[in-house]
């Protein structure tokens, strides 16, 4: 792939980011008023305007990036996000599809998988959607350094989080996948760190976006480091190669990386009739969330955002209609944009082709072409 094309694809969802027009990207153009007149009222406004999603455990990736969909999108009376703790993507699903008040959650791309073994669900692709495909989740195994290989762990007993989280079942299935069977239990993970330091298992299993909490802040010491688990040609497509590097956990990782396998995660929703209540509040938030990706870009902001192309779509799985809606409307917009992003790459011969050094280094050439600076996200 020549540079130029690296660059456009490394910067084809700033460059979304950016060719939103106000309208499209605002939540809701309605004007502000006085406010509900009655308790009633207000009860209905509160609840038309409130959506929620479902995350996973407090500390984990998911618990810190739902937050900061509150943090980002809350735009007082016109919309609000209210994140909800959740054991992980596996429970996630069943969640989304019959809660009531569950609007959105984060599940994986093997979730349907999972969905489609249980008996009693009927047409689970027609219920659950996704809005965006997100970030990899990555496994991590934590175990003695006398355990070298994976395949040394063969027989071992080793915990795979709570009953029902993401990595209960995307840790077995890929497990099963690298052709290693083990004695799997189901506690959650502070407890399981504290048996590994026992010796009451030998390995502890996190299937989660990098840099995990619970995992930076744990100890190795001289006893403990990540298990390598490659990634074998006969892998199931829904998983794909990943490492572990020095930058996400200086404790664990020296020089070398940790190559390991890693699972998508999708923005997943409940295929709401259209024209319905939910159905509408469920536009404004996707017109709110494309329209104000560029925000999740910026420090403090979660690194995994970073790895987010919101057009990119996922094998097995239907995108929700507002969010295919919205992305239709703006191929346009970005097209538009090709010729400028053009200029950017030719007067940028020798920059280097980090995401990120190159959308801030895009950003600032905008911002220094007047003509342009009323395009810019804000």
């Amino acid at each position: 792939m020549s540079r130029l094309a690296q660059y456009a694809a490394f910067l084809g969802i700033a460059l979304m980011a950016c060719a939103s027009d106000p309208v499209a990207g605002a939540p809701d153009s309605a004007p502000a008023d006085a406010g509900p007149a009655t308790e009633a009222a207000l009860g209905e406004r509160m609840n038309a305007n409130t959506v929620t999603v479902v995350t996973g455990t407090p500390g984990g990736t998911y618990f810190r990036v739902g937050a900061e969909f509150a943090f980002v999108l809350d735009d007082g009376d016109r919309l609000r996000i209210l994140p909800i703790l959740g054991k992980g993507a596996g429970e996630n699903a069943y969640d989304i599809r019959f809660l009531k008040g569950v609007d959105l959650g984060f599940v994986r791309t093997d979730t349907l998988d999972q969905l489609r073994q249980d008996k009693r669900l009927k047409n689970i692709e027609q219920q659950i959607h996704y809005i965006a495909k997100l970030f990899n989740d990555e496994m991590h195994i934590i175990a003695p350094k006398s355990v070298r290989t994976i395949s040394d762990l063969a027989g071992k007993r080793i915990s795979f989080d709570v009953k029902g989280s993401g990595t209960d079942y995307s840790g077995r299935a890929m497990f099963r996948e690298l052709g290693v069977a083990v004695e799997g239990i189901n506690v959650d993970q502070p407890t399981a760190l504290e048996m590994l330091r026992n010796g009451e298992i030998e390995a502890v299993v996190s299937v989660a976006a990098k840099p995990v909490a619970f995992i930076a802040s744990f100890d190795p010491g001289e006893r403990f480091h990540f298990v390598a688990a490659p990634y074998p040609d006969t892998m199931n497509e829904a998983y794909v190669p990943a490492t572990l590097t020095p930058n996400d956990y200086p404790k664990f990782v020296g020089d070398e990386a940790v190559e390991t396998v890693a699972v998508g995660t999708v923005l997943g929703v409940y295929n709401s009739p259209k024209g319905s209540p939910r159905y509408e509040k469920l536009v404004r938030f996707v017109n709110a969330f494309f329209g104000k990706f560029d925000k999740f870009l910026a420090p403090p902001r979660h690194p995994k955002w970073r790895e987010v192309n919101l057009a990119a779509s996922v094998k097995g799985w239907r995108r929700f209609r507002p969010a295919q809606e919205w992305l239709d409307r703006h191929k346009e917009q970005e097209a538009e944009a090709q010729p400028d992003l053009d200029r950017f790459f030719q007067s940028q011969p020798q920059r280097p082709a980090g995401k990120d050094e190159i959308y801030q280094a895009y950003l600032k050439w905008r911002q220094e072409r007047p003509s342009l600076r009323s395009t810019l996200p804000h």
